[in-house]
């Protein structure tokens, strides 16, 4: 898979940016704050419907502007596809694949596939559990398109049983006693239904995911860094998944296997969760149960990574996460999904680098950035293809994003 066109609008520090492009590497080189990172910005948003850096469309669009449109040409197995995405910060984004209006912007899901390295994937190690939970989404997302419209759903469920709990809590407390506890009672007990039939599905589909990712994370830790402890994730719920037949071995880790799974009986048990909650629920204003509130727990040895992992070993947990999703989305469509290094290498010592001009190689397309060439490795230049500077400054001394490419060295 690669991306054959790029074309940009009003997107970030844009107003209009189109390139060509071809399989192999592309570098973009230009200092901090020129628009470098907008690009590679753009494909990846093109690809998960977010941002890696932000996660409101509201600054994606360039000052001043209405919506900032996202186009690209993707070549997957010899057949184009073109994507077109509007954005729209106060109203509902729009989708057009070549020349067809999509219903959702979530039917663009699996057209363009990415892989994106970048210095805040520290943040999936040493972040909160938002950080990891949004890792296992978005590629749970880009494999079952339909898994996002649920993750969507659930979302707007737990939005709207949140504001029950917190503007109705009088009326709660005072239960079936008068009329208007009843019927709190009763919009909250459906809430409850929403929530565990959308939040079953999301549990069982994040444990089947980490079934598969595991194995592949293992490895490419022990490839990266074999003198380290050995890695492991794990899923851990607020929900009590011991039912699901957790192995004794595994019930620190509160992770069942993915056969056992059943998003039937993890519905159930996230009813019986919320209905032991519900007081305290009521009492706090807040939904304390669900995919919501879970972690996916990152281990070295028997040791959290996040507070126990080194500097050196919490990049290298980061790096097998990105490695593990860039084999399982290479194995599912039998292509490799764009891989996007940004501004990362000046952040690596020498071991990782290597990795990762080693995972470069082989890629059918490398999107990279860099403040200054000096930060590339030295054995990456023959196999750049395309190389463009990016950001002038103008007679003012402005900044401008504007993009010049030049010969590449072989």
């Amino acid at each position: 898979m690669y991306i054959q066109h790029l074309d940009l609008r009003d997107f970030r520090s844009w107003p209009e940016l189109k390139i060509t492009l071809s399989p192999g590497v592309t570098v973009f080189v230009g200092r901090n704050g020129y628009g470098k990172t907008n690009i590679v910005e753009a494909v990846g948003y093109l690809a998960h419907l977010s941002s890696h850096r932000v996660s409101t469309d509201a600054p994606m669009v360039r000052s001043g502007m209405k919506d900032a449109r996202v186009s690209a040409t993707v070549v997957n197995h010899g057949r184009e596809l073109t994507a077109h995405l509007l954005l729209k910060p106060h109203a509902a984004n729009l989708a057009q694949l070549n020349r067809t209006r999509l219903q959702s912007p979530r039917e663009l899901l699996g057209v363009l596939r990415t892989v994106l390295f970048a210095p805040e994937d520290l943040a999936l190690v040493r972040g909160e559990p938002a950080e990891r939970r949004r890792y296992v989404d978005d590629i749970m997302c880009i494999r079952h398109p339909r898994l996002a419209g649920v993750r969507a759903d659930y979302e707007k469920v737990l939005r709207q049983r949140n504001a029950l709990l917190k503007t109705a809590g009088r009326a709660l407390r005072s239960g079936y006693e008068s009329a208007d506890g009843a019927a709190a009672l009763s919009t909250l007990d459906v809430w409850d239904q929403q929530l565990s039939h959308l939040g079953a599905q999301l549990i069982a589909a994040r444990i089947a995911l980490l079934g598969e990712l595991a194995p592949a994370i293992h490895a490419a830790y022990a490839a990266i860094a074999p003198e380290s402890r050995t890695a492991s994730v794990e899923y851990q719920s607020k929900v009590d998944l011991c039912a699901l037949g957790v192995a004794e071995e595994e019930t620190l880790m509160n992770t069942p296997s993915a056969e056992a799974a059943s998003p039937d009986v993890i519905e159930a048990l996230m009813l019986s969760e919320l209905g032991a909650l519900r007081n305290k629920e009521i009492d706090r204003g807040v939904s304390l149960a669900g995919p919501h509130r879970d972690d996916i727990v990152l281990r070295l040895g028997q040791d959290p990574a996040k507070g126990f992992a080194s500097h050196g070993e919490t990049w290298s947990f980061a790096l097998s996460l990105r490695l593990a999703e860039f084999e399982l989305l290479k194995r599912d469509a039998g292509s490799d999904p764009v891989l996007i290094l940004d501004d990362v290498f000046a952040e690596l010592d020498a071991k990782r680098r290597e990795k990762l001009v080693h995972l470069a190689a082989g890629a059918e397309q490398v999107l990279i950035t860099a403040a200054v060439d000096e930060d590339l490795p030295g054995n990456l230049g023959e196999k750049v293809v395309h190389r463009f500077v990016v950001g002038v400054e103008d007679q003012d001394g402005q900044r401008i994003s504007r993009i010049e490419e030049q010969e590449s060295e072989q």
